[in-house]
């Protein structure tokens, strides 16, 4: 009789340090959503309901300890100083979340994926990483995993189609693997204030024959920057460049490349997110298996789309940027439009828009509305209507199998929460890293797109969906990626000509891939390499079967430049949010 009393005892003990701290969960959940968690999409007592369901969820996981880790962005810090912390306050669960640099998460995840031991719970890992998660069967499919272990997990207000991005994290059955967590993409970036001049219209309208405008293709882009470079030369007394880029040979020439420049020239195929077939990559891809990247073996690594678009970056890094641009990395170049001396660049990350609208600076009235807009990069002349125009970035959710399924759980509820409608207007505006729909479209982004230059009616636009991440083509990001910028470097350098440096990537690219097969870790998805035959081959089987890539070189790689008028191509973007169904 003692024996049961006692066990009776210490249920009720049980349910009640459960049901107190449920209770506890609640206040902290109420204080944060009054104090931290505004504005958001849903009302507060919608807010409630859905940390009500956090509580209830993590309550077999409280006093757990797991740890998280993202690279380095304003977004990620917002997580880790501030949601972590509401989410421990809020479940109990104790988050250590990591922010280290990007190329330090890139070694982590490939250590675990390799040996098997947990270093990490959670992880934001780029979605261009999508080929090679799906095949190496090391990361958790998300799909799977929340209609079956972790359905007790998931949150029901969750929302999946409510993400911008969810296709950049799909395989190519559609199921999904990551979950974008933060989204922002490259476009062009030009001095509205300066395109604006009658003057400056007038003169340029003389010399070339059409308005000075938004560049809709590369022909007006390199005439802007002719114009600007050697016409204006300077303005209130500062010398003027029609054009800002970087050129040393370091690891971040890579991410400009295989940050889709290509795919800005013309290269691959049609399709999105990706080229189908080929990639802008220049991989080509037969069901799931790389075939090859070299025009000899089907690909467009190194046909002239991808020459031209290489010859174009050295020709104007050298023409029109200045001279220090060359010898500068992505960091160091990043600041230098905020100066006031650039009229226009065609490779800008809108996530250092938060940085160019700070009072003081020469780009920023004394208002605090923006003299520079941000619009779609024009494209170059081996582009075709339905190709991807530009690339976006997106740290995503990411699960891997090593990682105790317990902690996993733990890690999959904090994950959820960072992303969770909640939360994640605000967090938007921290960031100004964009995931959901429901968040472009709050009337608080209504308000505040005029100090932003252009970045939410961009993203209201349906241009947006042209912008994409590396896709499902690339069976390996970590060691693919690397031979970008030593290649590249070697034309940036002078080195190698375009045509011979991208000879070399693909040669490189296809030699990884072909270990990769022989290998045969990535099973039936792993590559498996056309024979070489001729380029001439490759080009007349695009026509045969109605695709693009790889193109044959253009009689006229510049035709004549197009512009269009900034104001008149935001008007005929859509006013209000896409019906759904």
């Amino acid at each position: 009789m003692t024996r049961q009393w006692l066990l009776t005892a210490a249920s009720a003990l049980a349910l009640s340090v459960a049901a107190g701290g449920a209770k506890a969960g609640m206040d902290e959940a109420r204080r944060w959503v009054d104090v931290e968690f505004q504005p958001s999409t849903l009302s507060k007592d919608e807010q409630l309901k859905e940390m009500q369901w956090f509580v209830d969820a993590a309550k077999p996981f409280a006093g757990t300890e797991i740890n998280f880790v993202s690279e380095t962005l304003t977004t990620h810090e917002y997580e880790a100083r501030t949601l972590a912390k509401a989410f421990q306050e809020i479940t109990g669960i104790k988050v250590n979340h990591d922010v280290i640099q990007e190329g330090d998460v890139v070694e982590k995840i490939q250590t675990q994926m390799q040996s098997g031991k947990n270093i990490y719970d959670g992880w934001i890992n780029d979605s261009d990483f999508i080929g090679t998660h799906a095949r190496y069967n090391q990361t958790v499919n998300l799909t799977d995993w929340m209609a079956g272990e972790a359905k007790a997990v998931t949150n029901p207000q969750l929302d999946v189609d409510d993400f911008i991005g969810r296709s950049f994290g799909s395989w190519t059955d559609g199921k999904l693997f990551q979950l974008p967590d933060q989204q922002f993409a490259n476009l062009y970036w030009f001095r509205y204030d300066w395109f604006q001049r009658a003057d400056l219209k007038e003169k340029f309208k003389a010399k070339y024959g059409y308005e000075l405008g938004v560049p809709v293709n590369w022909s007006a882009y390199e005439d802007i920057a002719e114009f600007f470079t050697s016409d204006v030369k300077e303005i209130d007394g500062q010398k003027v460049y029609g054009h800002m880029d970087y050129g040393k040979k370091d690891p971040s020439l890579g991410w400009r490349f295989t940050d889709a420049w290509l795919s800005m020239a013309g290269n691959g195929d049609k399709g999105i997110p990706n080229g189908k077939p080929v990639d802008e990559w220049g991989i080509r891809l037969d069901g799931c298996r790389p075939v090859g990247s070299s025009v000899e073996r089907g690909g467009d690594a190194n046909g002239p789309a991808s020459v031209y678009a290489v010859a174009k970056y050295v020709d104007w890094l050298k023409k029109y940027a200045p001279p220090q641009a060359a010898g500068m990395t992505f960091s160091e170049s990043g600041p230098v439009p905020a100066q006031g001396n650039v009229a226009q660049q065609m490779f800008w990350y809108t996530a250092f828009t938060a940085d160019m609208v700070k009072p003081g600076l020469a780009v920023v009235n004394p208002d605090g509305s923006p003299k520079w807009r941000v619009a779609p990069s024009p494209h170059g002349s081996y582009w075709k209507e339905g190709m991807k125009l530009g690339y976006q970035d997106a740290g995503s959710l990411t699960l891997l199998k090593s990682t105790p399924v317990e902690r996993r759980k733990a890690a999959w509820l904090y994950q959820q929460f960072i992303v969770s409608k909640t939360v994640s207007l605000k967090k938007s505006h921290v960031g100004l890293t964009f995931i959901r729909e429901s968040d472009i479209w709050d009337k608080s982004f209504t308000e505040r797109a005029p100090k932003l230059g252009g970045l939410i009616e961009f993203y209201r636009s349906p241009a947006r969906t042209q912008w994409t991440p590396t896709g499902v083509n690339v069976p390996d990001y970590p060691k693919l990626a690397q031979l970008w910028w030593q290649n590249i470097g070697d034309a940036s350098s002078g080195a190698k000509t375009p045509q011979a440096a991208m000879d070399a990537l693909a040669a490189a690219q296809d030699d990884v891939m072909a270990r990769l097969e022989r290998s045969k870790v990535q099973g039936d998805c792993g590559p498996k390499l056309n024979p070489k035959t001729s380029a001439e081959h490759w080009f007349e089987q695009a026509q045969k079967d109605g695709n693009i890539a790889p193109q044959r070189k253009l009689a006229n790689e510049k035709p004549k430049g197009e512009t269009i008028d900034y104001d008149t191509l935001i008007k005929s973007w859509p006013a209000s949010p896409p019906k759904k169904g």
